[in-house]
C-alpha cells in the first residue's frame, strides 16, 4: 500500500505531466514543419537560390495561435484540461471547434507520468520512465500525422535506454539492451530490404528501425518479440478496418510507428514479463 508521500509525489508529477502534454502538443505539430523548413533550406542552399525571409519558427515562438482566425492564445487560455472544459472546446474569439485530441494527449501524459512515479516512485526511475513515456507517445502522434519518426527523437530516447541500463536506472542490463538495439534496428532493416527486393516497394521508413532500436534499448532484446507481433496484429486489424471505411491515406498505407510505440508503452504499464508471457516466451 503507498504511503501519504508517495500518493502526494505521484499526485504532483502527474500535474507536471498536464504541462507537459500541453508541451507535447507543440511538439507534435511543429516538429515536422521545422524539418520541413530545414529540408526545404537545405534544397534552397545547394540549387544556389535564397529563401525569402520568415517570421522565426520553433518550439518557443511565436506564440501559439488559433489556426482559424489567428487569434493568440492567452496564458489562461492555454492551462491544461481545465481552460478547454472552460472554454466549452471552442476559441474565444471566433469559436471555431478545438480539437478533443489537445486535452487528451494533457491527459495521457498526466496519466503516464502519475503510473511511472506510484510505480517507481521520485527516483531517477520514475524519472526516466517518464522521459520514455512522453517521448514515445509524441513520437506515435507525429508518425500518425506525418508519416515521419524524427531523429531529434528517436536518437536520444535509443541512448537514454542505454545509459539507463548503464547506470542500473532501468531493471535491463546493458548487455541486454545493447543487444536490444541491434536486434531491434537489424529486424526490421532485414524486413524493409527483403519486402523492397520482392516488391520494389518501401513497406515502411528508417525511422521505425530507430524507434524499434529504442524500444529494445529500454527493454532489452527478449521483449522484442512480443512488441512486435503485438505492434503487428493491432496495426493490422486498425489497417483492415479503415480500408473498409475507406480512411486509407493516398498509397494505402498506415504508419507502423503509433502501433510500436503503443508496444512500448504496454510494455512499461504491465512489464515486460506479462508480454513474454502472453505469447508463450
Amino acid at each position: 500500500m503507498l504511503s501519504g508521500v508517495q500518493w502526494l509525489d505521484a499526485s504532483l508529477i502527474g500535474i507536471l505531466g498536464l504541462l507537459i502534454g500541453s508541451f507535447l502538443n507543440v511538439v507534435v505539430y511543429r516538429l515536422p514543419k521545422m524539418m520541413e523548413r530545414q529540408w526545404a533550406a537545405e534544397c534552397a542552399e545547394l540549387s544556389g537560390k535564397e529563401l525569402p525571409a520568415a517570421e522565426p519558427f520553433n518550439l518557443m515562438v511565436p506564440r501559439s495561435r488559433c489556426p482559424h482566425c489567428g487569434h493568440q492564445i492567452q496564458w489562461f487560455e492555454n492551462i491544461p484540461v481545465f481552460s478547454y472544459l472552460a472554454l466549452g472546446g471552442k476559441c474565444s474569439a471566433c469559436k471555431a471547434g478545438i480539437s478533443i485530441r489537445y486535452p487528451l494527449v494533457e491527459l495521457v501524459t498526466g496519466a503516464l507520468f502519475f503510473f511511472c512515479i506510484w510505480q517507481w516512485g521520485a527516483t531517477m526511475t520514475g524519472a526516466v520512465w517518464c522521459v520514455f513515456a512522453a517521448t514515445v507517445l509524441t513520437l506515435a502522434l507525429i508518425d500518425w500525422d506525418t508519416t515521419l519518426l524524427p531523429d531529434d527523437l528517436t536518437l536520444p530516447l535509443l541512448w537514454l535506454g542505454m545509459v539507463a541500463a548503464a547506470l542500473n536506472w532501468i531493471p535491463v542490463t546493458l548487455n541486454s539492451s545493447l543487444w536490444g538495439a541491434v536486434a531491434g534496428y537489424m529486424s526490421l532493416w532485414l524486413v524493409y530490404w527483403g519486402f523492397k527486393l520482392a516488391t520494389g516497394k518501401e513497406g515502411m521508413g528508417f525511422g521505425d528501425f530507430k524507434l524499434f532500436a529504442a524500444l529494445g534499448a529500454w527493454f532489452g532484446w527478449q521483449t522484442l518479440i512480443p512488441m512486435i507481433l503485438m505492434a503487428s496484429v493491432i496495426g493490422a486489424i486498425i489497417g483492415i478496418a479503415m480500408k473498409f471505411n475507406s480512411q486509407l491515406r493516398e498509397g494505402g498505407y498506415v504508419p507502423f510507428g503509433p502501433f510500436l510505440a503503443g508496444a512500448g508503452l504496454s510494455a512499461l504499464i504491465f512489464g515486460p514479463a506479462a508480454l513474454r508471457q502472453a505469447v508463450g516466451l
